[in-house]
């Protein structure tokens, strides 16, 4: 038997946030100690696994966009759809032309064996291949800590398919991220679906944070997301260590305390604020990053101006907008005064203007300022990169960048992008 076919390729794909990521880095590198090839997404495959989100309809859309265009790219190939969508809509999900397996939440953790036991994917005669190292996961590596979420915010399907919050054992962290150290990663994000939830056994995620400085060589560490009523001085503090990225991902979803009211968040405009200042009193150069809904249900033109306009004030470094998609099952899908698309639309792109302004300013700050990045990628000789308070950073190189954490004086801003200059 020749290579190609003792070991089988695999590609797997992920719609949605950073803990969709690290699942899907998890079953990569399951694969790839079972003797698996991965592969990219855009190149031929024996099987095509979509780790899928349903946050909106254009997540919904995206996903099963993807789903068919593997099936026409890969006639033979068997194609799986894991995750999200499929808990929220399994049938529909099924009924898709060219899919062969659609699996939830709690099943996704078993996918390799399930596909073996069912004679979709013979297991290779080789032992274990060294794929992972080669399908973008050897710079930053997604470690999930908490799952889950107790919220139920009026708008949100994530506690419907996610399910009750939970937390994983600290030790069990400890040991993830000591592997990640070990296989090269040289930043390691923490992620959750409410991450500044986390408690085990007593441990929160400040004592999660303190084992991990303590006890781990990690050169860089980073949070996906925050909640503004989960930042304290004591958190904050801890950032006193320069391994933790300045960073916060810190939701908004509005500007507006009516809009938040009815969207049963935890919090009002001033809290945002007091949490942000807090930050930026301790952290003064973090880059603080947030998600906004326009055309929430009974969003006024006045209660959208306060959105735009606490988030001019904020001085953003991103902003993710999202136009409210309704969720079947949720409180929000069936409240009067649904705002027009047309309405929403107009909202959208407004925000998002702003959102490219404030993105702009940020990272204009920090032009002739060397700043140590972290260089990931390359496309035509044209390598990509970030610094720890997420400006993407652009350099042209004939050397392999992959993986290097190197000063880089940010010498130019055009075209929307950074560029920089490596300092020898």
């Amino acid at each position: 038997m020749n290579e190609s076919s003792a070991m089988p390729k695999v590609a797997l794909d992920t719609v949605g946030c950073k803990l969709n990521q690290a699942e899907t880095q998890l079953l990569a590198r399951q694969f790839a100690h079972a003797g698996y090839r991965l592969v990219s997404a855009a190149e031929a495959a024996d099987i095509y696994i979509l780790n899928t989100c349903t946050v909106t309809h254009v997540a919904d859309s995206k996903c099963r966009r993807l789903l068919r265009w593997a099936r026409r790219r890969n006639p033979d190939a068997v194609v799986v759809a894991i995750g999200c969508y499929v808990e929220r809509a399994r049938q529909e999900l099924a009924q898709i032309e060219g899919v062969d397996l659609v699996l939830g939440n709690s099943e996704k953790q078993h996918l390799l064996r399930l596909l073996e036991e069912s004679g979709s994917l013979r297991r290779p005669l080789h032992g274990q291949s060294d794929s992972a190292t080669h399908a973008g996961f050897r710079t930053r590596a997604f470690v999930k800590v908490h799952d889950g979420c107790n919220s139920f915010c009026s708008y949100c399907i994530v506690p419907l398919v996610r399910g009750r919050e939970k937390s994983t054992p600290v030790d069990q962290v400890v040991a993830d991220v000591r592997d990640r150290v070990a296989e090269g990663n040289k930043e390691v994000v923490l992620t959750g679906t409410k991450l500044g939830s986390y408690n085990y056994k007593g441990v929160s995620l400040s004592g999660l944070l303190q084992r991990i400085l303590k006890v781990t060589e990690v050169a860089r560490l980073r949070l996906s997301s925050l909640q503004p009523d989960e930042i304290s001085a004591g958190l904050i503090g801890l950032w006193r260590d320069g391994r933790l990225c300045r960073h916060f991902h810190l939701s908004l979803q509005s500007g507006s305390d009516g809009v938040l009211g009815r969207m049963k968040r935890r919090y009002a405009a001033g809290d945002y604020q007091q949490a942000v200042a807090l930050i930026r009193g301790m952290v003064p150069e973090a880059a603080i990053t947030t998600d906004i809904i326009v055309g929430f249900p009974g969003e006024t033109e006045a209660e959208f101006q306060e959105s735009y306009q606490l988030c001019q004030q904020m001085k953003f470094a991103r902003i993710h907008v999202f136009t409210y998609s309704p969720r079947q099952g949720t409180q929000a899908a069936t409240m009067p005064n649904q705002v027009e698309d047309k309405v929403k639309r107009q909202r959208s792109q407004h925000m998002l203007a702003l959102a490219k302004e404030s993105a702009q300013n940020f990272r204009r700050r920090f032009l002739d300022k060397t700043m140590m990045v972290l260089w990931e990628k390359q496309t035509d000789g044209v390598w990509s990169g970030l610094t720890d308070n997420y400006i993407r950073v652009y350099t042209k190189s004939g050397k392999d960048l992959t993986n290097k954490l190197l000063p880089v004086r940010l010498a130019e801003f055009g075209k929307n992008v950074v560029r920089g200059e490596i300092i020898d």
